[in-house]
């Protein structure tokens, strides 16, 4: 691919959760092997560590966060915080890079993420163009630019007796697949979204981590929508290989040689993510579905995950001698390998946008069981819109874990989903080739860029 001319800078400001930074730092890449010169700005919270990208330049402000803001479990009042304490630092750094007059290369724009409200006020200040990284998906950026709309047709606040009716403006949904959170206030997570859609709005254009080939309808109705350039040029990761980590947990590269003994396609992958949390039941009910499956499988374990515990104490005693090597638990693992491993045959996931990627990107049919926000609805698509995985539609339990299992790796319904699994593969990584369409829409992203 043609690259531009040296000498045109992006400020890029990922938020601080590993589910933003990753897709952010990979957007830098993309556009860094395009000719571009990156400096990302970022917080002390979560704070990136700029010897995986020497490449890169790094700008750290302070956050302002106390210890209990940072140690809350709930997401919304940590957003909150981070929005009322970064702006005057973030405008403080963006002021003086736009001042050096040692640096020979224009900032072109700013990147940075629609849950960040106070970078519209501080960019438009400055005199700098300001476009966004959407990290979900497209479908789920139609369902919360409805909002409005289901908090007039009474879908929100969701109400226990309605979980599994039809949401009939937004098929297939059903009102449960509504992207809402658990621990916050109804109202005050409407007005949060509310407030994320306008920034999106009044952006110079939004960035998104998919492909025409995967989320066409959605992206349709955003253009007929948002009224502004969208730019779906994903999956990132997938431009180029890398050698490095953007991870914040340290992860155990140990579960590749144990992938490596291992039958092709016959490994069961089991990762909820970095935010999840559990109940002891639950884990237990997963430990002895996994179990009686009798197939191999390589389990997440993060520490936190399980509700009250450490690690693993609160396993069986016994439990994972008992399955003679077909068990391997890791407290975090290199995802993007393990789902490109030949031995892998199955990813149980929470849905998050990315592992949802990374698995359609690398063929792998899923287990969905979405926990909260967009993750609901892309587990929905999962199964019924591109059909390439089943959902626990009825809770954890041992039994129901052990048929979906076995269905998806052993069943007719199975081969099926396989089947269209590889083929959206197929389709979804041919978009980034010469002529594909997230391979036109990155040359439209950098002479968008080149234009403001």
């Amino acid at each position: 691919m043609e690259q531009i001319k040296k000498g045109q800078r992006l400020i890029l400001f990922p938020l601080p959760f590993q589910g933003h930074i990753n897709p952010m730092l990979e957007l830098a890449n993309v556009l860094y092997f395009r000719g571009f010169s990156i400096t990302i700005i970022h917080t002390n919270f979560n704070s990136l560590n700029p010897s995986t990208h020497p490449h890169f330049t790094f700008h750290s402000i302070p956050d302002g966060l106390s210890e209990t803001e940072t140690s809350t479990n709930n997401p919304l009042l940590l957003l909150s915080c981070l929005n009322a304490h970064c702006c005057d630092p973030f405008r403080n750094c963006l002021a003086n890079l736009l001042s050096d007059d040692g640096s020979e290369e224009p900032i072109a724009c700013l990147i940075t993420d629609p849950l960040f409200d106070f970078t519209r006020s501080v960019a438009k200040s400055l005199k700098l163009p300001r476009m966004l990284l959407r990290t979900g998906g497209a479908s789920s950026t139609i369902v919360y630019a409805a909002f409005p709309l289901l908090w007039e047709k009474g879908y929100l606040p969701k109400q226990e007796s309605q979980l599994e009716e039809p949401v009939v403006e937004l098929s297939p949904l059903k009102v449960k697949d509504l992207p809402m959170m658990n621990s916050c206030d109804p109202q005050g997570y409407y007005q949060f979204i509310t407030e994320m859609v306008n920034e999106i709005k009044t952006s110079d254009g939004i960035i998104f981590n998919t492909s025409e080939d995967l989320e066409e309808q959605a992206l349709t109705t955003i253009r007929q929508e948002f009224h502004i350039p969208i730019f779906p040029i994903g999956p990132f990761h997938k431009w180029f290989p890398t050698s490095y980590s953007n991870s914040l947990l340290s992860e155990d590269e140990s579960c590749i040689s144990w992938l490596n003994t291992k039958a092709p396609k016959s490994v069961v992958y089991v990762s909820f993510g970095s935010i999840a949390a559990i109940n002891e039941a639950q884990f237990l009910e997963i430990a002895w579905g996994l179990a009686n499956t009798n197939q191999p499988f390589l389990w997440v374990v993060r520490p936190g995950l399980i509700q009250g515990s450490e690690w693993l104490e609160k396993l069986p005693q016994g439990y994972l001698e008992a399955l003679n090597e077909k068990g391997h638990t890791v407290k975090w693992a290199p995802q993007k390998k393990v789902l490109a491993h030949p031995a892998v045959g199955l990813f149980w996931t929470h849905n998050g946008w990315n592992s949802t990627l990374e698995s359609i990107s690398e063929g792998v049919p899923m287990v969905c069981m979405p926990n909260f926000t967009d993750q609901m609805v892309n587990a929905r698509y999962v199964t019924d819109v591109w059909r390439v995985g089943l959902q626990l539609e009825n809770g954890i339990e041992r039994g129901e874990i052990e048929k979906t299992i076995r269905k998806l790796i052993a069943e007719k319904e199975g081969e099926e989903i396989k089947d269209n699994m590889s083929k959206l593969k197929e389709k979804t990584n041919l978009s980034l080739r010469e002529g594909g369409s997230s391979y036109q829409s990155l040359n439209g992203l950098v002479n968008h860029i080149l234009s403001l």
